[in-house]
C-alpha cells in the first residue's frame, strides 16, 4: 500500500469524528425539557409544609376573652389548663400544665417583684421580701384563678364529681401560674407582665392581713419600747356554747386598751392586737 492510500484513510477517518457543522446546515441547541406544572407542584408542596394554626372553639375564645390575650399559638392555653390525669398513656406529661407551671411560677415572681420595687420606693428588701411572698403564694394565685372563671376550664380525667372538684380547687393556683407562663411564651414579658398586672395590682395596694402574727408584733413593739408584755384580758363572752364571741381587750402602760372580737379567745386577741398596732402606727403590722 502507497502512503497516498494512507492519508485518504485517515482523512476519512477525521471526516466522520468532526464535529464542526456541514455546509448549509446549523446545529441548534438542544432545547430543555420542562416538567408541565413544576413550579405549581413545589409551591403546594411548600404550602403543605407549612403548620397552619389550629382553629379555635367557642370555649377557647372565651377563656382568651377573660384572660386578656389573644394566643397565636392555642395549644399552649390549651397544655396550661389540662392537668395530667386527662392526657392519654401515648402523650408526654409535658403536654399538661406542669412545665408551664414552673416556668409561670418565676415569671410571676420577676414582675410582681419589679411591681413592688417601682410601688414602694421606700419599702426595704425585707419588706418588699414579706409583700412578696403574700402575692405569690398558691392562694393568691388561685383566688386570681377563680376571678378569671378557669375552675370549671380545668380538663381532668375520669374522676368522681367529689374528687374533681378537690382536684380542681387543689390545683388551681398551678394552673394560674401555667397560665402566665402560656402567655409569656406566646406573647413575650409584656403580655405576661400586662396580665399579671391587670390581676395583681389591686391586690397588692389595697389593705391586707398583718405580714406576722400582731401579737408578735405588738409584742416586740412594745420590747423596743421598754413597755412590758401585753396583757390580753377576756372582758365579754357572749352566744350559744357551740358558737360563742368573744370580747378580748390587750392593755399596755401608757396606752388606751384595744379591743377585738372573735369566735375564740386566741383571734379575738389577734384582733385586738391589730387595733392597738394600726392605732399606734406600729411599723412591719400591716401591707399599708
Amino acid at each position: 500500500m502507497n502512503d497516498d492510500t494512507h492519508d485518504i484513510r485517515i482523512a476519512s477517518i477525521a471526516g466522520e469524528t468532526s464535529h464542526e457543522p456541514l455546509p448549509g446546515r446549523e446545529d441548534k441547541p438542544a432545547k430543555k425539557k420542562r416538567s408541565r406544572g413544576g413550579a405549581k407542584t413545589a409551591a403546594k408542596l411548600a404550602a403543605k409544609t407549612v403548620a397552619k394554626p389550629a382553629a379555635k372553639s367557642a370555649a377557647m375564645l372565651a377563656i382568651e376573652a377573660r384572660i386578656g390575650h389573644n394566643f397565636a399559638d392555642p395549644n399552649l392555653l390549651m397544655a396550661a389548663i389540662t392537668h395530667v390525669s386527662a392526657l392519654k398513656p401515648s402523650r408526654k406529661r409535658g403536654e399538661s400544665y406542669q412545665r408551664l407551671e414552673f416556668l409561670g411560677d418565676h415569671v410571676l415572681g420577676l414582675i410582681v417583684s419589679d411591681m413592688l420595687y417601682r410601688t414602694f420606693p421606700n419599702a426595704d428588701e425585707g419588706e418588699m421580701s414579706k409583700r412578696l411572698a403574700d402575692l405569690v403564694r398558691k392562694e393568691s394565685c388561685a383566688e386570681v384563678a377563680k376571678s378569671l372563671g378557669l375552675t370549671d376550664d380545668i380538663k381532668l380525667g375520669a374522676v368522681g364529681a367529689g374528687a374533681g372538684a378537690r382536684l380542681r380547687k387543689s390545683v388551681l393556683g398551678d394552673i394560674c401560674e401555667a397560665v402566665i407562663g402560656a402567655v409569656f411564651l406566646d406573647g413575650g414579658y409584656a403580655a405576661a407582665a400586662d396580665f399579671v398586672e391587670r390581676n395583681w395590682t389591686e391586690r397588692m395596694q389595697r389593705p391586707r392581713r398583718p405580714l406576722r402574727d400582731p401579737k408578735t408584733v405588738l409584742q416586740e413593739w412594745a420590747q423596743g419600747k421598754g413597755l412590758p408584755t401585753p396583757v390580753y384580758r377576756e372582758v365579754e363572752r357572749t352566744g350559744p356554747h357551740h358558737d360563742p364571741q368573744f370580747r378580748v381587750a390587750v392593755d399596755l402602760p401608757g396606752l388606751a386598751p384595744a379591743e377585738g372580737v372573735g369566735g375564740s379567745k386566741r383571734a379575738a386577741e389577734k384582733v385586738a392586737a391589730s387595733v392597738m398596732i394600726e392605732r399606734e402606727g406600729v411599723a412591719g403590722g400591716s401591707n399599708d
